[in-house]
């Protein structure tokens, strides 16, 4: 049986509970007053993952070779090590604050199923199956991801992607592509969210909604699976819903953000696109906020 994480990458959900409303006539700069608590996501003392970690890709169902480039190129930008000053590589070194994490991640294996083997209805236990394609080790993870038309258990709903582990100790992601299905939900802020302040989304970096929503999605699982593997890392509360690197700072984009606003980007002189971190060949992504443990804050690229 595999244990798993879920996430929802869906902010003004999650968040505007705990404000008070914003359309009344309060001042903004009185928020700034509040006393935060530290957020503190704890160890606890479970094994990590470390070393030369090699990601193996199912790609299940109908991705454009452009598409597949898209993801492909933002992992490979992970460990290009570039001095650029807003680099996807500089994002990715927040993680070897972490006691313990201290990993590369390179590409191996990809395997192609365009003939949608398993349906395009799957349960959770699919995701397992269908990472269980490629080969799998301890210092391995298998990414799964799974296109627009394909619906997976709990996706819309619960989860834009999950990240998990099996009794055999191998790790696991899993991201959906949801442009025609919940891209208020799982592709926020490049499509209006389907709850809270409607403001006007953000243009994508790649020109695609679904899959740079992938990409959001994406960073937050496997940032996740390398600092909580196996259930017993780094996260807060409870075991069975842990907040974890990225998912501890949900919604967070940029200097500034706050319910329905992901906060201060950069954006593309030509495009108007929107985005905060470089990669490999100058491609553009927009990256979540990731949880410092040096400074006990959620630390963006701008």
């Amino acid at each position: 049986m595999a244990s798993s994480r879920r996430f929802s990458i869906f902010v003004s959900f999650l968040l505007l509970s705990f404000l008070p409303d914003l359309t009344s006539a309060v001042p903004r700069k009185l928020f700034s007053l509040v006393q935060q608590q530290p957020l503190i996501l704890k160890y606890h003392n479970g094994p990590l993952l470390k070393g030369n970690i090699t990601l193996n890709l199912v790609w299940y169902g109908n991705f454009s070779p452009i598409q597949r480039s898209i993801l492909f190129d933002f992992l490979q930008s992970l460990n290009s090590h570039t001095h650029m000053p807003h680099s996807v590589s500089s994002w990715w070194q927040t993680i070897q604050k972490y006691k313990g994490v201290s990993c590369t991640l390179a590409v191996g294996n990809q395997i192609l199923d365009q003939d949608y083997s398993l349906g395009k209805l799957l349960k959770s236990s699919d995701i397992v199956s269908l990472a269980s394609k490629s080969k799998h080790q301890r210092n391995e993870i298998n990414v799964v991801f799974t296109a627009t038309d394909v619906g997976v258990e709990g996706f819309c709903m619960s989860r834009c992607g999950t990240h998990g582990s099996t009794q055999s100790k191998w790790a696991y992601a899993w991201v959906g592509n949801s442009e025609t299905q919940c891209p208020g939900q799982c592709a926020w802020p490049f499509h209006q969210p389907i709850y809270g302040p409607q403001t006007p989304p953000l243009v994508s970096p790649n020109g695609d909604v679904g899959i740079d929503g992938m990409v959001i999605n994406l960073a937050t699982v496997l940032a996740g699976t390398v600092t909580n593997p196996f259930n017993n890392g780094y996260f807060q509360g409870s075991a069975n819903a842990p907040l974890e690197a990225v998912t501890a700072c949900t919604g967070i984009f940029g200097r500034g953000a706050y319910a329905g606003y992901p906060g201060e980007v950069l954006v593309d002189g030509t495009t108007g696109a929107s985005y905060n971190a470089v990669g490999v060949d100058g491609r553009k992504y927009l990256l979540p906020a990731m949880w410092d443990p040096q400074t006990s804050t959620c630390k963006t690229l701008v």
